[in-house]
């Protein structure tokens, strides 16, 4: 019998109907919780930075990975290998179709450069007691243009690193496998296993060449070695070698006068033997499929192709039915010609959630110099950093989304925070679980480190100067805009109000999570965490302090004033917004208009779960707070020459300066929510947004003014491209104006409706031409610029189609090249 495939509240529901819920104690239900979600969340396409790779969130356990390449010449193979997602690799779109991270999804690889269209439809299996089964299905077909026969090798691997046991179950034979091959196996966490590679169906190269007697091309070829642990991710290369060992006896054998055909050559020695790595190689003529399929010793079944085509199929239909009702595209984007387009956006984003485990470089040196409290303190920082006083910490492990698979497959702190806005919409016990393995990186002094760079394989895609993390670096604090989202969550679902009971309507009685349903639940997941956020929280009001004592500067506060530690002449790096134009020279008196911001984001948050807990001091202490800041933002940050928010700095006659220049950085009060909607400044602010002769563009938001001195120079990172986390901000604060009484109502409600329009047909048309999400995209032509599938924050498109149409507004919808990919 069939297990069926069941959504986040169903497969919990027995932790709501056991006895412990009976006894009344939040802990016990919290530690079942917390095991059925392990459970559904055990195993997944956590290798982000493959095409496709899988692995258990366990430490040093199995991992498995797909490689493949044309093999119908000697001069494209090594060009041509696929295993890591790489900018250049003459992609013509790739990534997930659909993909739900509890029951699994459909991945289309569009290999322009191999002539081949790859698929991978990945299942999980529930059942057992170590975390269930998973099933991969590889599908290859041939794309029009290239030749019907063309040839394909195609490597599915095994490797397992720690203790345990890995091995080959079919008996030894020199010549391959006709059949399935199947290893078992046995490690901590997972128990029993065996993983089957199928025979699959295609057809195999056939020749005359003496080659094919010793290694017939029909057969599957199984290569096994020991290796290093530290080495088992480098697989490419570990094959590479294995084919030139190989290329090596054919020469000596058969001459460089008669040698054997490339898809021959380009084949690994049948060597099936004892090891902690398991290649296993096929080559086709034409299309192809196969299977891989990992069953669990404890679920009691083995699962065969036939079990793995009903999960798949029941698994597509419940993905679509389900993403309609999660995202709800309002008009002019509940279209059908646009469900393909919010669903890439969305899987891919979710598909880009990845586990990673190992050590990262830290520089605890605490050097004085990092204070950065004197004037040139850039060159002092630098002058201890080129001591190198970092080592090597951890390990660690962390659950996270990633930005970019190919060029960011790996955790950034505050990218983390808009990734998880629409993940919360879909299972928001997911988005709380990551929450969860983001603080339990914090260090006792409440310090998280804003890139996570674990392990070597981490480390093999970013460059030296990049990779040590230092203490005293902050970044924006976006997680907690998760946390505000659930506290939100709770009061809707939990009060007693006419609006709370819209609003329960609106999120469905029956949440699709547990923690909705059971509100013990959710305060003992709120009250485990509140102390390491607290924690977070001091951390940054005592490291990224700024000087008002030592300069005669007027505001309500004497405390609330804020500077990002990590400044360079051309950078701050640790803002997020890195090349943005800020006062020069740098100076120790330097305050930052979007750091303080962030604090006043923060502590409202943090004060709305102190009021739920009912932490009445916290509460009065962070009242007290709040206040402070958001004069202090009006005291120390409004231009009321420029009519905006800017930075301030101490000029050469050691008196307090604004420093403007237009752009996001003026516009962060506004939005991180702080400004009153009967504000004059609010009016000032809208006005500048709709200025095309400064932010306004078609296709969204420039992040610096266009008449600014700066605009689209060096660097031109955050000098004018429009970015879509600051975007949907942005529309998330019109939208709030636009439906709150007060005398710039009107305005934002026009800002809003073009800007939300504008917004989606920029990304829409860059992706149905390229077949990419971008990092970034051009203001003046909307074509996408830097990084390619940047299916990180750009996929909040997915939410502002679900906002309200204030407007009526039609479009047009442009044809969707992905039909011709």
């Amino acid at each position: 019998m069939l297990l069926p495939i069941l959504p986040v509240a169903a497969l919990f529901a027995a932790c709501l109907s056991t006895q412990v819920v009976a006894e009344g104690d939040p802990a016990i239900l919290y530690n079942e919780f917390a095991r059925k979600t392990n459970d559904s969340l055990l195993w997944g396409p956590y290798r982000p930075n493959l095409y496709f790779g899988v692995r258990p969130r366990i430490p040093k356990s199995l991992m498995g990975g797909l490689m493949w390449s044309r093999v119908d010449n000697y001069q494209d193979v090594q060009n041509n290998f696929r295993h890591t997602c790489e900018q250049g690799d003459n992609m013509k779109g790739y990534g997930w179709d659909e993909y739900d991270a509890r029951t699994g999804g459909q991945q289309t690889i569009y290999d322009e450069g191999n002539g081949i269209n790859i698929r991978t439809s990945f299942v999980k299996i529930p059942g057992g007691s170590n975390g269930g089964g998973w099933a991969v299905r590889v599908r290859g077909t041939v794309r029009e243009g290239a030749p019907p026969d063309l040839k394909s090798t195609v490597v599915w691997y095994n490797s397992l690193e720690g203790l345990g046991s890995l091995e080959l179950e079919n008996e030894p034979n020199d010549l391959g496998y006709e059949g399935d091959v199947t290893l078992k196996g046995d490690s901590a966490g997972l128990g029993e296993y065996k993983v089957t590679v199928t025979a699959g169906r295609g057809t195999h190269p056939a020749g005359s060449h003496p080659s094919y007697e010793e290694k017939p091309l029909d057969r599957t070829i199984v290569h096994s070695l020991q290796a290093p642990d530290t080495i088992l991710w480098q697989v490419k290369p570990i094959i590479f070698k294995g084919l030139k060992d190989q290329i090596d006896k054919y020469i000596a054998t058969y001459g460089e006068e008669n040698p054997p055909p490339p898809w021959q050559v380009y084949t690994l020695e049948n060597k099936a033997a004892p090891g902690n790595l398991h290649i296993i190689q096929k080559v086709f003529e034409g299309n192809f499929e196969f299977d891989v399929i990992f069953n669990s010793g404890s679920s009691g079944k083995e699962y065969t192709s036939q079990d793995v085509s009903e999960f798949l199929s029941r698994g597509s239909r419940g993905f679509w039915d389900r993403f309609v009702a999660t995202f709800d595209p309002q008009p002019p984007f509940g279209v059908e010609a646009l469900q393909r387009f919010a669903g890439s956006m969305f899987s891919n984003l979710l598909g880009g959630l990845g586990y990673f485990y190992g050590d990262s470089i830290v520089d605890r040196s605490y050097a004085p110099e990092y204070d950065e409290e004197n004037e040139g303190f850039w060159e002092e920082t630098a002058a201890v950093r080129a001591q190198k006083h970092e080592k090597l910490e951890g390990p660690s492990e962390l659950f996270t989304t990633v930005p970019s698979r190919p060029f960011f497959p790996r955790g950034f702190l505050w990218d983390e925070g808009f990734h998880l806005m629409p993940v919360a919409d879909w299972d928001l016990d997911l988005a709380l679980e990551v929450v969860k393995s983001w603080f339990n990186l914090m260090d006792e002094d409440g310090w998280i480190g804003r890139e996570q760079i674990l392990g070597a394989e981490a480390r093999s895609k970013v460059p030296a100067e990049f990779q040590i993390q230092y203490p005293h670096y902050a970044n924006p604090p976006t997680l907690f805009f998760i946390v505000d989202n659930f506290i939100s969550k709770i009061h809707a679902m939990n009060g007693s109000s006419p609006e709370a009971k819209v609003a329960r309507e609106s999120l469905g009685e029956k949440p699709n999570s547990v923690y909705l349903q059971d509100l013990d639940l959710a305060l003992h997941y709120l009250r485990e965490l509140y102390p390491k956020l607290r924690t977070h929280y001091f951390w940054y009001r005592k490291t990224q302090s700024g000087d008002l004592k030592s300069y005669d500067r007027d505001a309500f506060s004497t405390k609330e004033a804020y500077r990002w530690r990590g400044r360079t002449p051309q950078h701050i790096l640790t803002s997020g917004l890195d090349d943005y134009p800020r006062p020069q020279p740098p100076h120790p008196g330097e305050l930052h208009v979007d750091l303080i911001s962030w604090m006043g984001m923060m502590t409202k948050s943090l004060k709305n779960i102190a009021t739920l807990l009912d932490y009445a001091d916290d509460v009065k202490e962070l009242s007290t707070i709040e206040t402070a800041i958001l004069r202090n933002i009006d005291d120390l940050h409004w231009s009321e020459k420029d009519k905006c928010y800017c930075d301030a700095t101490i000029d050469d006659y050691e008196e307090n300066a604004l420093v403007c220049h237009k752009g996001y950085i003026s516009l962060f009060p506004f939005l991180t929510g702080l400004l009153d909607p009967k504000s004059e400044k609010l009016g000032h602010i809208l006005k500048l947004i709709g200025d095309e002769e400064e932010l306004w563009s078609a296709h969204g938001l420039r992040s610096l003014s266009k008449k600014d001195e700066f605009y689209g120079t060096d660097e031109n990172y955050w000098r004018g491209p429009v970015w879509m986390n600051m975007n949907y901000l942005a529309v998330v604060q019109l939208l709030k104006y636009a439906q709150t009484p007060g005398p710039h109502k009107s305005l934002a409600t026009d800002l809003y409706s073009t800007l939300r329009l504008n917004l989606i047909k920029t990304v829409y048309d860059a992706w149905a031409e390229t077949g990419f999400a971008w990092e970034q995209y051009n203001p003046e032509t909307g074509k996408g610029q830097r990084t390619q599938h940047f299916t990180g924050w750009t996929s909040l498109v997915v939410k502002i189609m679900g906002m309200p149409d204030l407007s009526g507004g039609a479009w047009e919808v442009q044809s969707d090249k992905h039909d011709e990919l």
